[in-house]
């Protein structure tokens, strides 16, 4: 089980090391983001097909997980591909200069997203090596029923935002409704209660200490790299998005404050 961990490291340590290397010779770190939601689906696969013969849960994680990987890979490919190389990458590289980036990016950007992919998939190795019998129980109705919220809170907050952006007329403007109106980050709540749905699979499946992934990735989503990072860049350059922080929660969806 554990050397199982370890070989799938391994794969996930020579694809991002070739991804670098291609972000070098194109100039372009922020390739590094399409892998993030596939570097999942690999891993999954990875524990359930090595994991000995498949059950019900097994059946249903690696469709979740697929499922959703696959979509966030498509939606940022078809987001980033031609747009040159994403501000936060940019910034990176205006910082430590041009010269030393390139090197430096492999250990901050791409080893880190590597070492990330491990520790957050714990629940779905929860999932493949448990003790139970894979015979779904009422947990894994609740896991799907708690996955199936997530996506679609996270699919449509990315289809919303996409159809806002589109329309020349709300450049500048603040996003305020459908999901929006109920969270100012649905696309981040989703993701990370998509990762809480894994946590209940692998509790359902017996494994405990492996919810310690989803617990990773909400405080990443929440206090580094997604809401944390984006409030403050809103802030400065949507001078609306003052108003919109007073009368919408922040993360978890609520009616808004009149």
């Amino acid at each position: 089980m554990v050397s199982l961990f370890f070989q799938v490291s391994l794969v996930i340590f020579i694809l991002v090391t070739l991804l670098w290397v291609w972000s070098v010779l194109i100039k372009n770190v922020s390739i590094v983001d399409i892998f993030w939601g596939l570097g999942f689906v690999i891993v999954n696969a990875f524990y359930v097909f090595m994991s000995g013969e498949l059950n019900p849960r097994k059946i249903v994680i690696l469709t979740l997980v697929s499922i959703w990987g696959l979509r966030l890979a498509i939606y940022l490919a078809h987001r980033n591909i031609g747009k040159g190389e994403d501000f936060r990458y940019q910034e990176f590289r205006k910082n430590f200069g041009s010269k030393r980036y390139w090197w430096i990016s492999y250990f901050q950007t791409f080893l880190l997203q590597g070492a990330l992919i491990m520790i957050i998939s714990l629940p779905l190795w929860g999932v493949s090596f448990s003790t139970s019998t894979g015979t779904l129980n009422l947990l894994d109705y609740v896991g799907i029923v708690v996955w199936a919220i997530g996506f679609a809170f996270e699919v449509g907050g990315d289809y919303q935002l996409a159809r806002f952006k589109s329309n020349p007329n709300n450049k500048g403007k603040v996003l305020n409704l459908g999901f929006w109106k109920y969270t100012r980050h649905p696309n981040y709540f989703g993701d990370a209660t998509v990762w809480w749905a894994y946590a209940v699979f692998s509790i359902a499946a017996g494994g405990y200490w492996h919810i310690i992934g989803s617990i990773v990735m909400t405080f990443l989503i929440i206090k580094i790299s997604g809401v944390s990072l984006l409030e403050k860049t809103l802030k400065e350059t949507k001078p609306q998005y003052r108003e919109y922080i007073q009368k919408t929660s922040a993360f978890f969806p609520w009616f808004p404050k009149k």
